[in-house]
């Protein structure tokens, strides 16, 4: 649970801290996969906010140049000017409409073109990341990252930085239209837009902040309603609906909380702003009207003339777009601040340290000349080598692929402080099957993520058909190792596509054989599909047994030569354990297993038997040994004591 007691603890591990100042990377990486279409929208955004300012200047035209005049002489006299003002003005304005259209169409397909990218760049981050991460780093999180900071991503790229450049330009021109016409007034606009950009930042300000506190706790949420769907069963089963709906009206509040906070200051914002730009609105028609009648010398840029009831009107007007511009860039402050803080999070999980390889020996189809030795080919021969080139003297060997795997004196620790292993050492001859039996927490699995190379190991050495592993690349690794998990991991897909799963390249016909290896054809044939039967939710319409046997097939038609059982029965009856017992006897067979069990039963004809405690072997031997023994294994198997 993520909270005990209505406290809330940070049980799942680290969050996913967000990169410092992502504004430039952010559009570094737009930039750099849309060069042209961001150049043109640039241009059209500046023709765009130019169109929208010098509108105004329309205004005083038409009032000093043909309504005064032809108020005098008639509208004879004033047609050709009228004409021309108007075709300029519907030039201008026709190209302002024209670059408004190019570059919302040119933006949509930037932004989702770029969140398409930024998706790809993190899943693909993720797929190269270790296992450490996933068992440090909330799933919700994850989950969040890329659903509302993508979001967010889309709001900031698509609406709020085009929005704030036209807005920003806008500005500009006006307030060069402005001292253009009147440097008086525009003192008076001055001092109001200082008030009205101080009470943007501080309210603004604040609603970003909030806006954040609203993203996080939107992450923590998804992240406490996934973990309820996926143990709905066990909620249900000792009855905590209730403490469940509790702990998700606390998560939930916190969301209101944040919400409502950055919703208040951001609603508050526009109201106020609009208000104000009333008030400028007034003093500018105020001021201009006492300057008309007392006619008062109006400084401009160009000189001293007397004021115009042209340039008032014309003022007017650019009064009224320079709040609403104000107001539009205040709207966009907390998105920018939202956006920016997913933009974080994205390039945080992007520059995520993929998991380390420096293994350069490789897995090849080879062959066995008369003489023993072997060589690589591209033929299907059914072995495989090793591919060794040895770095001190430039030369290259092959060793058969036989699955001997040697471990000496080894030593664990999965955060560096708290030793799960100690001095672990063992042997596995090429067809041996090898057992681990012991308490939860004795290091069973911990030996057999160590072949896998999910954790590399503190000291000590692992040996795999003579070759340090960590010389080896991890793919090659661990396409020579077989996994079945005790909790089966299935797919969205047909019951074939599941069981090809273990090899993408395997036919139908092969697929079909290692169902057959793992006595799982006769149920898929009674499915309702057969082997185009749809899996959903994690073969949810499939028993606990059945989806076991379609795992121990997917691990057949892997064919690797070693094989890895994690307590495979353990949650099964036992009548389908039988079953998946005699299915995994065919999958064992003339390969290198190692067996981690519960049930002592299963792991009689084992080869060699390692009883562990605490992250130590304890005993080992064959079934027989250990029973002369009468030690731990002895009190185990006869029931004097139980694995916990």
């Amino acid at each position: 649970m993520a909270r005990m007691h209505g406290r809330p603890v940070d049980s799942d591990g680290e969050k996913l801290e967000g990169i410092e100042r992502p504004f430039g990377r952010l559009m570094a990486y737009v930039f750099r996969h849309y060069p042209v279409r961001i150049s043109l929208t640039v241009v059209c955004i500046i023709t765009a906010a130019v169109a929208s300012a010098v509108g105004s200047i329309f205004m005083q035209q038409i009032v000093d140049n043909v309504v005064t005049p032809g108020l005098e002489s008639g509208f004879d006299a004033v047609r050709a000017t009228l004409v021309r003002l108007v075709v300029t003005m519907g030039i201008i304005f026709g190209a302002g409409v024209i670059g408004s259209f190019i570059y919302t169409r040119a933006m949509a397909i930037v932004t989702q073109g770029t969140l398409k990218h930024m998706r790809d760049d993190m899943f693909d981050s993720m797929e190269r990341l270790p296992l450490r991460f996933f068992d440090t780093h909330p799933h919700g999180a994850i989950m969040s990252t890329f659903t509302n900071d993508t979001d967010a991503i889309r709001q900031l790229i698509g609406q709020s930085i085009p929005t704030l450049i036209q807005s920003g330009l806008t500005i500009i021109v006006l307030i060069g239209t402005m001292l253009y016409y009147s440097v008086w007034l525009f003192l008076v606009v001055l001092v109001v837009g200082v008030l009205m950009v101080f009470l943007t930042g501080k309210l603004g300000g604040l609603s970003g902040r909030f806006m954040k506190a609203q993203q996080a706790a939107l992450a923590d949420e998804e992240g406490f309603i996934e973990e309820m769907m996926d143990g709905q069963k066990v909620v249900q089963v000792f009855n905590h609906e209730q403490d469940a709906k509790n702990e998700f009206v606390e998560y939930n509040q916190e969301l209101f909380d944040s919400s409502q906070k950055a919703n208040i200051y951001g609603n508050v914002l526009m109201p106020a702003l609009g208000n104000i730009g009333n008030i400028m609105y007034v003093v500018v028609a105020i001021v201009g009207g006492v300057m008309i009648l007392e006619q008062t010398p109006n400084i401009h840029l160009f000189g001293v003339d007397v004021i115009t009831v042209g340039v008032v009107v014309s003022f007017l007007g650019m009064v009224r777009n320079f709040s609403q511009t104000i107001g539009q860039m205040s709207m966009q402050v907390p998105m920018i601040a939202l956006g920016m803080a997913g933009a974080g999070r994205v390039f945080a999980l992007i520059d995520q340290k993929p998991e380390e390889d420096e293994g350069y020996v490789t897995l090849v189809r080879a062959r066995e000349l008369p003489d023993g030795t072997i060589e690589p080919t591209e033929e299907r021969t059914g072995i495989w080598a090793w591919r060794h080139p040895h770095q001190a003297d430039g030369t290259v060997t092959y060793t058969r692929l036989r699955g001997e795997l040697v471990m000496e004196d080894v030593d664990f620790s999965y955060d560096g402080k708290k030793q799960i292993l100690h001095d672990i050492s063992l042997w596995a001859k090429p067809g041996q099957k090898i057992a681990f039996v012991g308490a939860t927490g004795a290091g069973k699995t911990t030996i057999t993520n160590l072949i896998n190379r999910f954790y590399d190991i503190a000291d000590g050495k692992i040996r795999y058909d003579g070759i340090n592993i960590n010389k080896i690349h991890k793919p090659d690794l661990r396409r020579s190792l077989g996994v079945v998990l005790q909790d089966v991991k299935l797919f969205t897909g047909t019951v074939m596509e599941n069981i090809r799963y273990g090899r993408l390249d395997a036919t139908d016909e092969e697929c079909i054989a290692a169902a057959k290896l793992a006595n799982a054809d006769s149920f898929i044939r009674r499915l309702p599909e057969g082997y185009d039967t749809m899996l959903t939710g994690n073969g949810s319409n499939l028993s606990q047994g059945q989806a076991q046997l379609l795992s121990i097939a997917r691990a057949a038609v892997a064919d690797p030569p070693a094989m890895i059982l994690d307590e495979a029965t353990s949650s099964i009856d036992t009548r389908t354990e039988a079953l998946v017992q005699q299915g995994m006897d065919n999958l064992m067979e003339g390969r290198t297993v190692f067996v981690i069990a519960h049930r002592l039963s299963t792991v009689r004809n084992s080869d060699a038997i390692m009883v562990l405690d605490h992250g130590r072997i304890i005993e080992r031997g064959s079934h027989d040994d250990l029973i002369a023994q009468k030690g731990v294994y002895y009190q185990l198997y006869t029931g004097a004591f139980e694995l916990e």
